[in-house]
């Protein structure tokens, strides 16, 4: 079985071919920090961590990129309104943002640059637009993308220029030649943020920040581009047109694209106000519940929030806990005498298939309850020996690597036998102290039957652990 993935280019599944053999380019857009991260994030997040650990999974040696956009309206709106500055904002926002996929249990990715950090790049590639005919600068200092420079603009989305300009409602702006020409750079408003560039003062525009951190850390052409589907119109549709004018090549081999997370049949959006924090729902809810619930939805549908419907997946997921707590107890006391090498073959195999059609975390699931249902029958039945019962752990796990479901190692108990002597030769003292000799000898002689040596020197009492 090959790995098939949907090109949102193609709209159809494709198989997966790299550019450079086992080595796989990512770049996934990241979130615009004036706030903390949403539900909608986090299934953003979860999504492309499991598409990346999948893809190490199949022997995939992946460099996974995620940006940041720091630069933004809502951003210098949001810093305004607070009194900050907006990079301070941001850069606070990053800080918990971080803090949050943490908890989720989202791997990082490999590098995080910051629009603010590559404004050298950014206005590089807006010359390089400009020069081969593509952009230009408007009367207040803005440059422009021309897209009627471009003839198959809207090939990310299936539609022509014409189609989208039929009934279409678009800001007036004198400035541009075509109403749907986009900003590459902003010109600096009064009070804003902004940097030195050779059309005056001012900021990047939006798409061409993912454009110029792609090409800066990934190259000109990448394997996977990703982001919601909200994001093919226009910001991926733009990017590609802006890569293509820079650097003559393709952006992306595939582009992938998850639904929106929905809430009473609306996307869940902070614009909106009907979105739930990751902060707040972690406050009642694991990182693994949360994963597992994404999960058990393929990342390419709507999928619509509650709380009920997570606390029902919440209850799933115990109930696969509960069947992992039980094979590691009975790892070294089984007695039965199957190792169940067919079930967990079986499990294997639909596993694999499942993620190989499209990353199908759903039906990948499937097959791990139906493994869960074999084995808890295998263990009520005491049929199970302990290579069996070691055999589907280390399927668990294994399959665990991708989704991250299972619950954490339990950490060490710490040791605080040490305080315990401490207070027993506490009591021993007093014991003499009040002349009960025979007492405080049985509290020695209980300590030296558990390995701790008693010594009574000039300094006090002494005490060690026998070798």
């Amino acid at each position: 079985m090959t790995l098939q993935i949907f090109n949102t280019l193609s709209r159809k599944e494709e198989e997966f071919v790299p550019l450079n053999d086992r080595k796989v380019t990512m770049y996934v857009c990241g979130v615009t920090v004036y706030d903390d991260m949403h539900m909608g994030h986090a299934r953003s997040a979860i999504v492309f961590d499991m598409i990346a650990r999948y893809l190490r999974f199949r022997g995939y040696d992946v460099k996974h990129v995620t940006n940041f956009t720091d630069v933004d309206d809502k951003i210098i709106n949001r810093a305004a309104e607070r009194g900050m500055d907006p990079l301070a904002l941001s850069a606070m926002y990053i800080d918990r943002y971080f803090e949050d996929i943490d908890r989720l249990g989202v791997q990082h990715a490999d590098a995080y640059p910051k629009a603010s950090e590559n404004i050298g790049p950014i206005i590089a590639m807006i010359q390089k637009i400009i020069d081969n005919g593509f952009g230009y600068r408007s009367e207040d200092g803005s440059v422009y993308f021309s897209v009627e420079k471009v003839k198959d603009y809207g090939r990310l989305t299936g539609q022509k220029l014409e189609d989208m300009q039929a009934g279409a409602r678009v800001e007036v702006n004198e400035m541009k030649r075509h109403p749907y020409d986009f900003a590459l750079w902003k010109a600096a408003k009064p009070g804003e943020i902004s940097w030195d560039s050779p059309w005056g003062k001012g900021r990047p525009g939006w798409h061409i920040e993912c454009s110029a951190m792609c090409t800066r850390y990934l190259g000109d052409t990448i394997d996977i581009h990703g982001g919601g589907n909200d994001l093919i119109f226009p910001h991926h549709e733009d990017e590609i047109l802006q890569s293509e004018a820079a650097n003559g090549k393709p952006l992306s081999c595939y582009w992938v694209h998850h639904g929106m997370l929905q809430v009473q049949g609306a996307k869940m959006a902070k614009s909106a106000g009907n979105f739930f924090s990751v902060r707040d729902v972690l406050k009642t809810h694991t990182g693994e519940e949360i994963r597992f619930y994404f999960l058990s939805a393929h990342y390419r549908g709507p999928q619509i929030y509650s709380p009920a419907a997570l606390e029902e997946a919440s209850a799933s997921l115990r109930r696969l806990h509960n069947t992992y707590s039980e094979l590691l107890a009975a790892a070294s006391s089984a007695k039965g005498t199957e190792d169940a090498s067919a079930e967990v073959e079986r499990f294997r195999m639909a596993f694999i298939d499942s993620m190989d059609q499209d990353f199908n975390s759903r039906a990948a699931i499937s097959a791990l309850f139906e493994l869960v249902r074999e084995v808890n029958k295998l263990l009520s039945e005491g049929r199970l020996s302990e290579e069996g019962v070691k055999n589907v752990i280390g399927a668990m796990e294994e399959m665990d690597q991708v989704l991250g479901i299972l619950p954490p190692p339990a950490a060490p108990a710490e040791d605080r036998s040490g305080e315990l002597v401490e207070l027993l030769i506490e009591v021993r003292n007093e014991l003499r102290a009040r002349k009960q000799y025979d007492l405080a000898d049985r509290v020695r002689d209980g300590l030296k039957a558990r390995g701790i040596e008693i010594q009574d020197t000039a300094e006090g009492v002494k005490w060690k652990r026998a070798a």
